[in-house]
């Protein structure tokens, strides 16, 4: 985004009004502030930005249909709870899932907050809406043995592919495995950031709004990924990502997505076994091996514990599973 020339002896300005062809310069500037309050202050992951600023360019367009005229700041803040009903309901008809509905009542709430701290008016009517109900729905974690056996590179022998190529997918699951990461939080690994087999057993980790974290890592898996070092091809300075595509740029996550799909259907595994899956392996497996709900927060990264909490739902699922086979009355 282009940048006004910050004046002499003073900080760098605020950015330029983003261009908004529904509304006027007046919600334009406040909409490009509150992005960068929630980028600076907030520090919310640039695809939350994204969604939020998208969100709400459709709530505009969509009112300035509605309306029949362009949006000004002082028509937002009188936004009246059946317009917002009007919009919600707008975008089930497009078959918005609930929780994209949900996202999109927190970015324009967000808004509105904002807009209120300035003194520029209270939008009353989007706290006046409930949000729509959202199904809850359990992860579905993989079978260890099934866990263990996708991060074994000679699952794949078979593929037409260089031995590298294999041993860095089979690393990169085992790190999604072993430490409970994020395929985004695995691939923004610099070499630096990943001790040698022997010398350090935690990563120092960068999650969701760059809060860092330190996990526990296996040293196999550190071995694993020292093998696929040592026979990569391209050079892997110590301040570039650790892993890498077949022509030494960041490895992208679409490619250690379309590996678990050769290998879910190899191994017979559901759709639900996805490189994300590993992640809630790692926790609900931890919790059945007596894992306490407060450490695996922390090391899942989780700034609530709410959150982490439907993995006990999943433990309890399998003890009931186990009751209704194993008991003589069921």
């Amino acid at each position: 985004m282009a940048r006004k020339q910050a004046a002499p002896g003073s900080a760098e300005s605020a950015p330029e009004p983003i261009e908004l062809a529904c509304a006027d310069q007046s919600i334009a500037v406040e909409v490009t502030r509150w992005l960068s309050h929630l980028r600076a202050e907030r520090r919310l992951s640039p695809k939350t930005l994204e969604a939020y600023s998208r969100d709400l360019r459709q709530c505009l367009e969509f009112l300035c249909e509605h309306w029949g005229a362009r949006v000004t700041l002082a028509q937002f803040a009188g936004l009246e709870a059946t317009d917002v009903r009007a919009f919600m309901a707008m975008r089930r008809a497009d078959e918005i899932g609930s929780r994209s509905l949900m996202r999109s009542l927190a970015g324009l709430r967000s808004f509105g907050r904002f807009l209120e701290r300035e003194g520029k008016g209270k939008v009353g009517a989007l706290s006046a809406i409930r949000a729509p109900k959202v199904g809850k729905s359990l992860p579905k974690p993989i079978h260890i043995a099934a866990a263990k056996r996708l991060t074994d590179a000679d699952e794949r022998a078979g593929e037409e592919r260089e031995t590298w190529v294999l041993v860095r997918d089979a690393a990169v699951m085992a790190l999604l495995y072993g430490s409970g990461l994020r395929i985004s939080e695995a691939l923004s690994l610099k070499r630096r950031d990943v001790p040698r087999p022997g010398e350090a057993d935690v990563l120092t980790v960068t999650g969701k709004g760059n809060k860092t974290r330190m996990v526990p890592v296996l040293n196999n898996v550190l071995q694993l990924i020292a093998e696929y070092v040592a026979i990569c091809p391209h050079t892997l300075p110590q301040d570039g990502p650790i892993f890498i595509g077949a022509r030494s740029g960041p490895l992208s996550p679409r490619i250690i997505q379309l590996t678990m799909q050769r290998l879910r259907g190899a191994l017979g595994l559901p759709d639900s076994a996805t490189p994300h899956a590993l992640r809630h392996s790692f926790a609900t497996h931890l919790l059945s091996r007596g894992g306490e709900l407060r450490a695996i927060q922390e090391l899942l990264g989780h700034s609530s514990l709410s959150t982490t909490q439907i993995y006990t739902g999943i433990d309890s699922e399998r003890l009931l599973e186990v009751y209704r086979r194993a008991h003589p009355r069921s």
